[in-house]
């Protein structure tokens, strides 16, 4: 079906592919005014050629960029997570169904969006992407390492720190426990080892020299446990975090709060959720471990010294260790929304509390 003359085109879904994109437009009664396929190159030319519109996509790889591009033009161009389209669907699963769906799914009030990405948060999130593969990878080399050396009676105590430390001495020792060609495996492996502390602490310097240069990054600092890297991947992934209303929504988005299942009068909480982003899920767990463990008791928390004192006597280590994560999670997205530092606000002498 191709758009007629005398049809204006209100509303439009975009299934985006690799090489081809299927567009399905609908007018302002609802009613289908435009289904086409058209190739990479067609998708800026013939929506310059649209008068500006409502544009819905999923939010993919390409995505972001197409939609600054569909917002120069003057589009309204909105990003919606895949999973919340999916009921939308109707029929059976192709392409013109698919934009069919997010045509319809962008047009409801109450749909979650996506917030369209910078270019430089794209590139911000490159670095932490590659910085975390590289990390997986020294992770699963250390892990080889020891798994060789135990298999032949060698064990070293758990710690990176603690390998790289014996390491150099078993290899020179040269024991009968190791043959020689299993020598030369694990001197490779420790060769791979090192260079990818070398990558690692490039990007790692990389990413903190582009957070010392960022306001919302420095002001994120400010809060306890949160240093260059979680600061950055936040910022990489939530911008100036508008597309939430207050700091829970932010705190369910990473899946830090409890997976609930409730009907009628019963509420039932479980564990966390664990939905949306993982990577930052991960980062605040370990802020709060740095909290925690490695901060002084005369100065738990920077603050939240008797949060964490009364929640001690009656949480788990690690039930606690995943509620302040969650609440340093909230405290960085008001950090970052309201656009001020992180401040304490002493209210008598036993303590302070965040304000």
């Amino acid at each position: 079906m191709s758009q007629t003359p005398n049809t204006a085109i209100a509303v439009i879904g975009i299934d985006i592919g690799k090489n081809s994109f299927h567009v399905v437009g609908h007018d302002a009664r609802g009613a289908i005014a435009l289904r086409q396929k058209w190739s990479r190159g067609q998708v800026e030319a013939r929506l310059a050629n649209i008068p500006p519109c409502l544009i819905g996509m999923e939010a993919c790889v390409g995505a972001h960029h197409l939609s600054r591009k569909l917002a120069s033009l003057g589009h309204d161009a909105r990003l919606m997570p895949a999973k919340y389209v999916r009921p939308y669907s109707k029929g059976q699963k192709n392409d013109f169904n698919d934009a069919e769906a997010i045509a319809e799914a962008v047009q409801r009030p109450t749909m979650k969006f996506v917030a369209t990405k910078t270019a430089e948060q794209l590139d911000l999130q490159a670095l932490h992407r590659v910085r975390e593969r590289l990390v997986s990878q020294r992770t699963g080399i250390i892990n080889q390492i020891r798994a060789f050396m135990l298999e032949r009676g060698i064990a070293v105590r758990q710690g990176i720190g603690f390998l790289r430390t014996e390491l150099p001495t078993i290899l020179a020792t040269r024991t009968d426990a190791l043959s020689p060609r299993m020598l030369r495996v694990i001197e490779e492996l420790a060769g791979d080892w090192r260079r990818l502390n070398q990558r690692i602490d490039g990007l790692s310097g990389e990413i903190e020299a582009l957070a010392r240069q960022d306001q919302a990054c420095s002001r994120l600092m400010t809060v306890p446990g949160i240093g260059p890297i979680i600061s950055s991947a936040m910022v990489a992934a939530i911008g100036t975090g508008d597309v939430f209303s207050k700091g829970r929504d932010f705190g369910a988005w990473l899946g830090l709060v409890p997976k609930q299942i409730s009907t009628g009068d019963r509420t039932i909480l479980g564990k966390i959720s664990r939905r949306g982003n993982r990577y930052l899920r991960v980062l605040f767990v370990q802020a709060a471990w740095v909290v925690l463990v490695k901060v002084k008791p005369t100065r738990w928390g920077y603050g939240l010294k008797r949060w964490i004192e009364a929640a001690k006597k009656r949480l788990h280590h690690n039930v606690l260790a995943t509620a302040l994560a969650n609440k340093l999670a909230r405290i960085a997205w008001a950090v970052l929304a309201k656009g001020r530092a992180f401040e304490l606000t002493r209210t008598d002498d036993a303590g302070v509390r965040p304000a």
